[in-house]
């Protein structure tokens, strides 16, 4: 189905597949994504070859790819609102992240922190894809022409750059890319550890009391909120020598919509047993539609592999459009066929 209606401005995202998400994810991000395709043209994917960088059992990747494609149709994602599909399905990303390869410079690679901070962590795997990859995820916008990208702090980074390229690109070469803007929703909670509530929620934590994944049984829910660090203050209350009482009552917010004086005082002379019970349920019943969406999902593979081709086949013919107009404008001689 392609979307006619050209006054919604696109919005273009893109998901690797490294595991199942949290509830991090979901109540920063994919949350988000959901209402976003009421408002907007939304583009989203998984960024299978971004995750190429890191070496992982070939197939686990090819489930993790599957999986997360089911769980953002689960998560509300519709394919008759919102262009879904996976980026190695689209040759067009592979060619238009060589053409951004060549018009990136060397030491503007260097400096991104993305690139210092995985090699620290990989030190036995600093590959080019892992330097190069900014130029690709430029690509993987530009691509689209998008209008916004929705952007966390970690991420600011890599927009300049996209749009430092396409401004490069459209001097030397001719106008043709859009200069994307980050988009920063309004809501998007940001989720930390319910074990080290100074930390970010990580699918990659190796506590397994400190995240929630989405996919957890409403049991396994109730019970990581009941061993949820807070303190021994016992007052519900949002303040940041608080972490761990803060990010329960951010999470109950994100879920709920109340405000945090609406939380406080929803709770006012009660213990945290009882606040992290209520969240907990909170959390559950939230989480349960989805569970049950990507398990009817993934019983019907033929179906998912449907809408793939759906996805990809639409992708395609928006990519390659703009893919054609660059190969053009750099000089290369169009294909015969």
């Amino acid at each position: 189905m392609e979307n006619t209606n050209n006054e919604k401005k696109i919005i273009l995202s893109g998901i690797q597949p490294t595991g199942v998400f949290t509830l991090g994810n979901y109540l920063g991000a994919v949350k988000n994504w959901q209402k976003m395709q009421e408002e907007y043209n939304c583009y989203y994917f998984i960024a299978d070859l971004h995750s190429l960088t890191v070496h992982i059992d070939p197939t686990k990747r090819k489930q993790q790819t599957l999986q997360a494609f089911a769980l953002l149709l689960a998560c509300g994602i519709d394919p008759e609102k919102s262009l879904v599909f996976i980026q190695s399905h689209v040759r067009s990303h592979a060619e238009m992240g060589w053409l951004m390869s060549c018009c990136s410079q060397f030491g503007e690679l260097s400096r991104m922190t993305q690139f210092k901070d995985k090699s620290s962590k990989h030190p036995e795997n600093i590959n080019a894809g892992l330097f190069t990859y900014p130029a690709l995820m430029a690509g993987d916008i530009l691509l689209y022409q998008a209008d916004y990208v929705p952007v966390g702090a970690d991420q600011t980074q890599h927009l300049e750059f996209t749009r430092d390229i396409a401004t490069r690109f459209n001097h030397n070469y001719g106008e043709i890319f859009k200069l994307p803007e980050g988009y920063f929703p309004k809501a998007g909670a940001r989720v930390m550890s319910l074990q080290e509530p100074t930390s970010k929620m990580s699918k990659s934590d190796t506590n397994p009391k400190a995240t929630i994944s989405i996919l957890d049984e409403e049991n396994v829910i109730l019970k990581k909120f009941k061993s949820a660090v807070t303190d021994s203050e016992a007052v519900v209350c949002f303040r940041e020598d608080k972490p761990g009482v803060s990010n329960l009552m951010t999470i109950y917010s994100a879920i709920t919509g109340k405000t945090m004086a609406e939380i406080e005082a929803e709770f006012a002379g009660k213990g945290y047993g009882d606040f992290k019970a209520v969240v907990g349920q909170a959390v559950a019943d939230e989480l349960k539609p989805i569970r049950e969406k990507y398990a009817e999902l993934m019983k019907d593979r033929k179906h998912l592999e449907a809408l793939m081709k759906q996805g990809a086949e639409r992708a395609d013919y928006i990519a390659r459009k703009t893919l054609t107009k660059a190969k053009k404008k750099v000089g290369l001689l169009p294909e015969v066929r």
